[in-house]
């Protein structure tokens, strides 16, 4: 199979269903975000106040890191589009709402955050195995990158046995609040945003109510939907009143949650965007201690 000149990381040509040229533009969209997003930090942020942050030289090195990687990704996704026959989105304008070391660090740490989670959940939509390789190579970098940043915030690094994939519409819908605008001639991805769903702001506790609001009306009947690692819990909300309402996650529940307004129960997957009704929103959930059985070595 013919590999694009000049590289052992190439995507593989492979001309096949439409499907995976769609995800590749998707994914180039998302990189194109995040690459961008690192530049900007560190033209805007020097080094100096990262020491004055508590942060050392070595990590801020490992922000220019993460950059390289970011600007590697963009350039592996543009070749492999073109050599399949696809013209490669180019980069959008973007509004990141970071003023300083500490809120761009936690922006930063959802950002990978919903990178990891868009590869895992795009990964069953790939049709070539070549294409799927080099989107779970990708996707093991994104996680070592949240890793990293949430261990800068003092959060468990790994709070979840498991990734949490999210299918690409919420994905999207994620993106689009940081895209101001994209160039016309850009591909027209085949996803929906959805209207914004607020959720709490900083960490709240396992199994304790979180509230929610929206900008639009709510049904008499719905659902509050979580998706973290493995798992897709709807639940039914409580102290409805007009636009907020309170809802509460599985107490097993830990790291960064997805919450959607569904119109039906997904428990269990999977979410259906034709359900889906306003969200996602991110929340960060502080982890239960772990457990684990010292014999258990067979």
């Amino acid at each position: 199979m013919a590999l694009l000149v000049g590289s052992a990381r190439a995507v593989p040509v492979v001309k096949r269903a439409d499907i995976d040229l769609v995800v590749l533009q998707f994914a180039l969209t998302l990189e194109h975000l995040e690459n961008v997003f690192y530049k900007q930090a560190l033209k805007k942020i020097p080094e100096y106040k990262f020491l004055q942050a508590g942060y050392t030289k070595e990590y801020y090195n490992n922000i220019k890191y993460i950059a390289h990687d970011e600007e590697e990704h963009v350039k592996l996704l543009t070749g492999g589009i073109t050599a399949a026959g696809g013209k490669p989105v180019a980069a959008c304008k973007y509004d990141f709402p970071f003023t300083d070391v500490k809120s761009f660090i936690s922006l930063s740490s959802i950002l990978e955050g919903v990178g990891t989670s868009a590869y895992l959940g795009g990964a069953p939509l790939i049709t070539s195995k070549d294409y799927l390789t080099i989107a779970g190579s990708i996707l093991v970098t994104e996680a070592l990158h949240t890793s990293m940043q949430r261990a800068a915030l003092h959060r468990v690094p790994s709070a979840n046995p498991y990734g949490t994939p999210l299918s690409p519409s919420p994905v999207y819908t994620l993106a689009a609040a940081f895209i101001k605008s994209c160039p016309s001639s850009n591909m027209a991805l085949p996803f929906t945003a959805f209207p914004a769903l607020k959720g709490p702001s900083g960490s709240i506790c396992p199994g304790k109510p979180a509230g929610f609001s929206v900008a639009g009306s709510l049904p008499s009947k719905f659902f509050v939907t979580f998706i973290n690692g493995l798992e897709i819990v709807s639940v039914s909300p409580k102290s409805v009143k007009g636009k907020t309402f309170w809802a509460t996650p599985p107490a097993t529940f830990g790291g960064q949650t997805y919450a959607l307004v569904t119109s039906t129960n997904m428990t269990g997957g999977p979410i259906a965007d034709s359900g889906i009704l306003y969200g996602p929103a991110i929340l960060e959930i502080t982890p239960n201690p772990p457990k684990y059985d010292v014999n258990l070595q067979k």
